[in-house]
């Protein structure tokens, strides 16, 4: 098929791109270690700087091997495209024959093949989760044919990503369909409101961490003192931040009898896999020791023993001063993210007093907006009258204080709050038969991450205290 040829070109020239910019990399850092060594009078490197550059000229040669490689791979996809252009414009050219012309209803008309397991057929992916589970259980040749024509679909069509996923580690994995990652959205979980918003990065293709230069201590300016005279000068510093890839998971055990009798293991199986690995995720994102958005922002302290969305917004435009602040023009603040019970909250406080200013768009007397086609997990709930746009997540803890009854607001600059995953996010499946005796079959799914808010140090804020005690409604 045409497209498909194309996408694998496509695919292969964004692979050349990326060896060509390795290699410029290379090149560009070996010569600004000896730019810099010229500049401080050095006869000869350092020992650093030698393993530096040895490396460099290493990674040099690797990415001129890959250049050539991947330029051969794209002659010969290029070739093939060729040849099936010739071969259909040869299936276009009209040869008369002396068969006379069958009747309109017995004319057969091929088109594109349909893929192995499709939305419209199977929506909750009951005919995809049944397949694997007899193929490792019963070793069903038609479920292993259907999943093996799945796979070679996918690797068609998604050829890049299941590289790398197949890639990874030693797992025997098989790819979900893409449209049934997205079911998750509207089930019953916490799922992944923050995430969503976060700034998202396709996750290197190896590695478990993701190495961050950040400056930490800037270069200088200033004036001079009379013609001739020595200008500022402050040598620049950097600090490499290291960020985990992490794993979310999680397994089900599903018996011999709900496979043969398939009633509801879809519901009970799938979706609520994949809502698990999306709500771990997000609560990760939010709650984990050190480098979670709890233990890195800054915190703005609200205290009262009766408070009020009055009292509560400034404290609110407080956190969004001190994100400004820290950043400058590096990022600005853009979301308030929040608990339900603390959005429900605020819309609850009555007041007749408004804002000096309000974001454009925004009615003159009101203390905010809502997004009256918005619901949970599904983008903004509304804006504030600031600007900030609310994001509703209900991982936020509840249990936080002395009284272990108080929430959390975050403000936070979308642009900061950094996400690597795969790419379209596919989760994976494995299934074998870990006790045979009991009848059970073990699904697992998976997904790898990793995230760091930390850029800039107090680039995020929070409010917290006891003003944020469990709301009276």
């Amino acid at each position: 098929m045409p497209g498909t040829i194309d996408d694998l070109i496509a695919s292969i020239e964004v692979e050349l791109e990326a060896a060509h910019k390795r290699l410029k990399k290379c090149g560009a850092e070996v010569q600004l270690i000896l730019d810099k060594a010229q500049q401080d009078g050095r006869s000869a490197l350092t020992v650093e700087e030698d393993e530096r550059v040895a490396e460099l000229f290493a990674g040099r040669d690797q990415a001129r091997s890959d250049i050539a490689g991947i330029e051969n791979k794209l002659a010969n996809a290029n070739k093939i495209k060729t040849e099936e252009m010739e071969r259909e414009q040869k299936a276009r050219e009209a040869k008369p024959t002396q068969a006379r012309r069958p009747s309109y209803d017995q004319v057969a008309r091929v088109g594109n093949e349909e893929r192995t397991y499709r939305k419209d057929q199977d929506p909750l992916g009951k005919g995809f989760l049944m397949d694997i589970s007899r193929q490792f259980l019963f070793q069903d040749v038609e479920a292993s044919s259907r999943l093996a024509r799945h796979m070679q679909e996918e690797r068609v069509e998604r050829a890049e990503y299941m590289q790398r996923a197949t890639g990874t580690g030693s797992f025997a994995g098989l790819t979900v369909p893409q449209y049934l990652t997205d079911l998750y959205a509207p089930a019953t979980a916490a799922l992944r409101p923050f995430a969503d918003v976060c700034n998202k990065h396709p996750l290197p293709e190896s590695g478990m961490s993701i190495e961050i230069s950040r400056i930490t201590t800037s270069s200088d300016a200033g004036l001079q003192a009379s013609q001739n005279t020595a200008v500022t000068n402050q040598d620049m510093d950097d600090t490499l931040l290291t960020v985990p890839v992490q794993t979310a998971a999680g397994q089900q055990t599903v018996s011999r009898q709900a496979i043969d009798r398939g009633n509801g293991i879809e519901d009970v199986t799938m979706q609520d896999l994949f809502n698990r690995v999306a709500t771990r995720l997000d609560t990760t994102l939010l709650n984990q020791a050190t480098t979670g958005l709890s233990a890195v922002a800054q915190a703005n302290a609200y205290t009262d023993a009766s408070p009020t969305g009055a009292e509560m917004y400034p404290k609110i435009l407080g956190a969004a001063a001190g994100v400004e602040a820290n950043l400058l023009a590096m990022g600005a603040p853009s979301h308030a993210v929040m608990h339900s019970r603390r959005w429900y909250w605020l819309s609850s406080q009555m007041s007749s007093t408004w804002p000096m200013i309000n974001t454009v768009g925004l009615p003159v007397q009101a203390s905010g907006q809502l997004n009256p086609n918005s619901s949970y997990a599904s983008g903004p709930r509304g804006v504030l009258p600031c600007g900030l746009e609310v994001i509703v997540d209900n991982n936020i803890a509840t249990n936080l204080g002395a009284g272990t009854n108080e929430d959390e607001l975050y403000v936070v600059p979308a642009s900061e709050c950094h996400l690597w995953e795969d790419p379209n996010a596919p989760l994976f499946i494995r299934a074998e038969q870990p006790a045979a005796a009991s009848l059970g079959v073990l699904l697992v799914a998976y997904s790898y991450f990793a995230y760091t808010f930390g850029r800039y140090v107090n680039g995020m804020q929070k409010v917290g205290g006891t003003g944020l005690v469990t709301p009276a409604f």
